[in-house]
């Protein structure tokens, strides 16, 4: 998978910068560590994707980290390859794993979002192939992102650290 930045246009016609995975960890090295072992510590997320219609869909996904990419794998033919297919635009909320009621999640909350991008050469697909995946066809997107978000309390503070592209990290601190 290619490691450039680019420009991403969707269907809908929105253009925004986007970057690697590896781009962003090198813009916002802590911040990407950090949502990275949210991501790392279970392996079952939540993708947010837009139907036809415009309408959202929520699907259950797995991620991987793959050279400079956050890539996604799915079966041929699900609604959500689909939909990112049409229009690549997501979210994904890594799955903050088993909290007990009442205690933080020490690591924080981690979400990401940005374009989708399918990988078509069959070469590059089938280097992405897990071991022990049976043979046969599936659809491998790399993620590009235009946001990078992290809540977690500290204290008696919620603290949201928010990238985007070429903006840097804010840091936005709530009681």
């Amino acid at each position: 998978m290619e490691q450039s930045s680019s420009v991403s246009t969707t269907d809908a016609g929105t253009v925004r910068e986007a970057r690697t995975w590896e781009e962003f960890a090198a813009e916002a090295p802590e911040l990407a560590e950090r949502i990275r072992r949210r991501f790392a510590r279970t392996p079952h997320h939540v993708l947010a994707t837009l139907r036809r219609d415009g309408a959202p869909r929520v699907s259950g996904t797995e991620v991987a980290f793959r050279g400079p990419d956050l890539a996604l794998g799915s079966m041929p033919g699900a609604v959500k390859a689909r939909d990112l297919q049409r229009d690549g635009r997501f979210a994904m909320h890594a799955n903050p794993g088993e909290v007990a009621a009442g205690e933080p999640m020490e690591e924080g909350d981690a979400k990401v979002s940005g374009v989708a991008v399918e990988v078509t050469d069959p070469g590059e697909v089938e280097r992405h192939r897990d071991p022990g995946q049976p043979a046969g066809p599936f659809h491998l997107f790399r993620l590009l992102l235009t946001d990078a978000v992290l809540t977690s309390v500290e204290g008696d503070r919620l603290v949201i650290r928010h990238w985007r592209p070429g903006a840097g990290v804010t840091e936005t601190r709530r009681t």
